[in-house]
């Protein structure tokens, strides 16, 4: 329990770090620097799709040969045999803490909140369908007794590196263009988990990658194509705004806003 509450105060950490904090009440045009900009699209979908494509390759053509199943006994020997932790069902979901704190705090993001968690939905449901789809088709065994010391044939690719990638590839897309630090901090947690499950002995490093590459890949599609889902009920309402404040006299706190 300690070690997830530590996870999760750095989350806020990071999406802290680059919040703004006024001393005064925010004047009408301090507050109209506090709407969202609108980024265009500086690469082009093959561009995007190089790196997941990249992964997915490299672990299809590792899946089963001999050098994987060998750093999996390495992985294992050096963790221990009875190494188990369940980390990794939480750190798969950091990145999306993140983003919403940032967007608490005020940090500057590419779309609206609701557009975020639009591509954050449409992405997750993407990226582990195919994830699901693919362990049906595979039937791959997982290396070992993992849990309750039973083995699954559905190890390929991993469910838990998948959402890890996806939700990291959200936090990237919406920050990278306006805080580069938060925006690459959800990868730390991405590589984490993939890298757990490989110590739990639940996935082969084939599995990883090809998650990894799979969650990359939707979200990079769901990002480039998001101009066709353009329906946003909460844009509208223009002249709010949400934002921290902190004070010598009353401390934390946050200011909202209404500009009629």
């Amino acid at each position: 329990m300690r070690t997830i509450l530590c996870l999760l105060l750095l989350c806020l950490y990071v999406g802290t770090c680059c919040a703004q904090f006024t001393e005064t009440p925010l004047t009408d045009k301090e507050f109209l620097k506090l709407k969202k900009n609108e980024f265009k699209p500086k690469k082009n979908l093959f561009t995007k799709r190089i790196v997941p494509v990249a992964l997915i390759t490299a672990g299809f053509l590792l899946s089963t040969s001999d050098f994987e199943k060998s750093l999996q006994n390495d992985i294992r020997s050096s963790v221990g045999k009875d190494f188990n932790t369940k980390i990794d069902d939480y750190t798969r979901y950091a990145p999306v803490v993140q983003l919403y704190a940032a967007d608490i705090l005020g940090v500057q993001s590419k779309n609206h909140w609701f557009d975020q968690t639009k591509n954050l939905i449409l992405s997750s449901l993407i990226s582990n369908g195919a994830s699901t789809i693919l362990k049906k088709q595979i039937y791959k065994e997982r290396p070992g007794s993992y849990g309750n010391g039973s083995t699954h044939a559905n190890s390929f690719p991993s469910g838990h590196t998948t959402t890890a990638f996806t939700t990291a590839t959200v936090l990237y897309e919406e920050f990278i263009d306006t805080n580069p630090l938060l925006a690459y901090s959800g990868y730390a947690f991405a590589v984490a988990t993939g890298g757990l499950r490989m110590m739990n002995n639940a996935h082969y490093l084939s599995d990883v990658l090809v998650g990894a590459g799979i969650g990359i890949l939707a979200t990079k599609l769901v990002y480039h194509f998001d101009y066709l889902i353009e329906w946003n009920p909460f844009k509208k309402l223009d002249g709010v705004a949400f934002a921290p404040q902190y004070s010598d006299s009353y401390g934390l706190g946050f200011y909202f806003t209404k500009v009629f």
